[in-house]
């Protein structure tokens, strides 16, 4: 089912009544004043229509919390809002919905989609994959950035991740030989990999970036491998200014933990970068901070950089908001709302860097509502 949600009608009573119990009159103005100078930029740039899938677990919530934030902020998007997963029951979108309202509206904000364990009636593809698929989602880029008021063991970190998203070890080709064995195809391809690279390398010429690091197993699964890192190589000529390093992915991994500032953009194939999102994820905060954007030739997804529905939280009010509203800052700078983009930034980072509300997953006591509060108080 879908619904079109009005986040400019979405200054609820609700968010009015909760700020104006819990923050003097003067601030109350000010936010309302950084509301109506949005609005100047919402007339002249024209409202933006974004699919929204809130995804599982504690997904709801935190999208829940982006649409306070961004009613606050009076940013000009409106949510039409699918709901898709596989574990609800009963309560989901077909793929062809998601699918069709992505390739229309042309930008979605995606929550985690869960995937059951097992597969049930034989069907092997996740509906993370026949999304990706479909839409041909064929880049991943995972943000792992240092955020001031953090502690984390390593500082100033600003590293990019970009992954392949259509193939290798997820491209769900598995059958059981005999009785007792199962077989798994890898798939690499030289079109895919030639065009994940050419995408890597691109990134960093457009962001300033110095090096691209690409990582594999190439010692071991010569041909798969090999031929990604060859696909690798042989772009990297083509862009003499970007220095250019391989490297295997066990190494890679315990570079990361001990010494990640070498890195600046990394590019590898589906499986090691699930791997190395979550565990850089680590390296700045956790899961909860780290934002992520997957894309096709036309169609552009935010969603969280770690992949984790949380769904032993969910209902409970304690996720930490951050990692998606850092998804709702990308997507505003990627529609060139850059001015509603820059004050929601701020006001994350001058909620995390002061340090009064902290989620349990930062080592405080705050809520979800909490932390959502704080940021809406320093949009002014």
């Amino acid at each position: 089912m879908t619904l079109l949600f009005n986040v400019n009608k979405m200054a609820s009573r609700a968010i009015s009544s909760l700020l104006v119990s819990q923050a003097p009159r003067a601030l109350t103005r000010s936010l309302y004043t950084t509301a109506q100078a949005c609005q100047t930029e919402a007339m002249s740039s024209g409202r933006k229509t974004v699919t929204m899938i809130p995804g599982d677990g504690v997904g709801p919530e935190l999208m829940s919390s982006v649409k306070d934030v961004f009613s606050a902020a009076g940013v000009p998007v409106d949510f039409e809002v699918i709901t898709a997963s596989e574990v609800q029951t009963g309560h989901t979108a077909d793929v062809g919905t998601v699918v069709e309202s992505c390739r229309r509206t042309k930008v979605c904000l995606k929550g985690i989609i869960s995937s059951p364990l097992y597969a049930e009636g034989g069907i092997l593809q996740t509906l993370n994959m026949k999304i990706r698929r479909n839409l041909d989602l064929f880049a991943n880029v995972v943000k792992i950035k240092s955020i001031d008021g953090i502690q984390t063991r390593h500082n100033n970190l600003d590293v990019i991740i970009i992954r392949e998203s259509t193939e290798g070890e997820y491209s769900a080709l598995e059958h059981e030989s005999v009785p007792g064995v199962v077989e798994s195809l890898k798939i690499i391809t030289r079109s895919n990999s030639m065009r994940i690279a050419k995408f890597a390398f691109e990134y960093a010429v457009k962001n300033g970036r110095k090096k691209v690091t690409a990582v594999h197993k190439a010692n071991i699964m010569k041909l798969s491998d090999g031929l990604f890192l060859e696909c690798c190589t042989e772009v990297a000529k083509l862009y003499p200014t970007i220095k250019f390093e391989g490297m295997i992915i066990d190494n890679c991994c315990m570079q990361l933990v001990s010494n990640p500032h070498q890195f600046d953009v990394m590019v590898m194939p589906n499986l090691y970068g699930n791997i190395v999102d979550n565990l850089a994820a680590g390296l700045v905060g956790g899961a909860g901070v780290v934002p992520g954007e997957s894309y096709s030739a036309d169609v552009a997804v935010f969603e969280p950089g770690a992949r984790h529905a949380f769904a032993e939280s969910a209902g409970k009010n304690q996720a930490n908001p951050t990692g998606f509203l850092l998804c709702g800052v990308n997507m505003l700078s990627h529609l060139k709302l850059d001015q509603h983009a820059d004050v929601i930034r701020s006001a994350v980072e001058r909620t995390i860097k002061a340090g009064k509300v902290r989620t349990t997953d930062l080592g405080g006591y705050g809520t979800r509502s909490d932390f959502t509060i704080a940021v809406i108080k320093a949009l002014h």
